[in-house]
Order: structure tokens, then sequence, then C-alpha cells
């Protein structure tokens, strides 16, 4: 059964605002871990069918529907995050889908919660915690990686881009055990 509670609850409404950022616990989104061979083409063609997204094949990529997105976390490993409540839905038509092929399915959405970070200081914020590039020229929209952020590992997602007067939004994938102390870090970063 999932744990449906925010890992931030004790701090009421998680949600934090400064002219050029705004952080905010994303708390209705499901996650679920899938993992194949991404060389057997009956596999991935099974998992477009079951589930209509193409899974990336690109390191640090994702692929998105309106219902889905596929964050690519390793050569034989995918997040796929849809929205709260449906992950049940999502891995039983996967595992229906995948029963012929070497694969796993998982439902890892009590693993993370996410926070969504936006704003044009944005990345300037994570630069402060984050040692990689994350110059729009070296990590745009559908950027995907797995770093740390504060020394807390992280999944960092571009979902919006900076272009055309846009600003920057980013998921952040954090384990529940990590949340307050991240939450933290970030609110006296922001402050």
């Amino acid at each position: 059964m999932a744990d449906r509670r925010s890992p931030l609850a004790h701090l009421g409404a998680a949600v934090i605002e400064r002219d050029d950022l705004r952080l905010v616990e994303a708390s209705a989104v499901g996650k679920i871990n899938l993992r194949g061979d991404p060389s057997d083409a009956a596999w991935l063609a099974a998992v477009r069918a079951a589930v209509d997204i193409d899974l990336p094949q690109a390191s640090n990529t994702s692929n998105e529907t309106l219902s889905l997105s596929a964050l690519w976390l390793a050569p034989d490993e995918w997040m796929l995050v849809c929205a709260g409540g449906s992950e049940s839905d999502v891995v039983e038509t996967l595992e229906g889908a995948a029963k012929d092929a070497h694969s796993a399915v998982t439902d890892v959405t009590d693993a993370h919660t996410v926070f969504r970070l936006s704003g044009a200081g944005a990345r300037d914020l994570l630069a402060k915690g984050c040692a990689l590039d994350l110059h729009p020229r070296a990590f745009g929209l559908g950027g995907v990686v797995q770093t740390l952020l504060a020394k807390a590992t992280v999944i960092l997602h571009q979902t919006a881009d900076d272009t055309d007067d846009a600003v920057p939004v980013f998921d952040i994938y954090v384990p529940r055990s990590f949340a307050n102390y991240l939450w933290t870090w970030l609110a006296d970063t922001i402050q």
C-alpha cells in the first residue's frame, strides 16, 4: 500500500516563493521504474503499444506525452512518471505487455518525492549545490541526470525551457529520507 503522506507534511504548505524563484513539492506524482533490454525490438514495441510512449535511447534524455514522461536513467533503465493514483494501472499494463520479455516493472512512487523549482534564478540556485554544467547549451529542455545536489542523490529533469521569455522548470526527484534535508537546504539557499 502506497504511503500518500508527504515527507514534508510537518511543514504545512511546502511552497517557497521569491521574485525570481518558486519551489513547491509536487506530491501527486506516480513513479515507475522500468528495466529491460533496449536491443529487444519486440519488448520496445510492446512497451510503446502498452503505454503509448517511446523509451528514450540516448543518455540523459526524456520523452513526454500528455499523460506520461519517460526518463532515461541507464542503458537498460527508465523512470516513467505519471499522475498520482494512476501508477497501479501503468504497472499492470506494462507487466501484461512485457510478460514474455526479460524485464522488471516496479512502482517506486513512495521512494521519491518531487520538488519543482522554477524561475529565472533556478539554474543559479542549482549551481550552488551541483557540480554539473547546467547552462542551457549543456543541459536543456528534456535533460535528465542522476547527480548530487547539496550532497543528496537526486534525479534532475528539466521540464520547461528558458527561451522566448519563459522560465526554466526543473523537477528534482529526491529520496524520501533526504526530502526534509534537501528542502531545508533549498529554502536556506533561496532566502
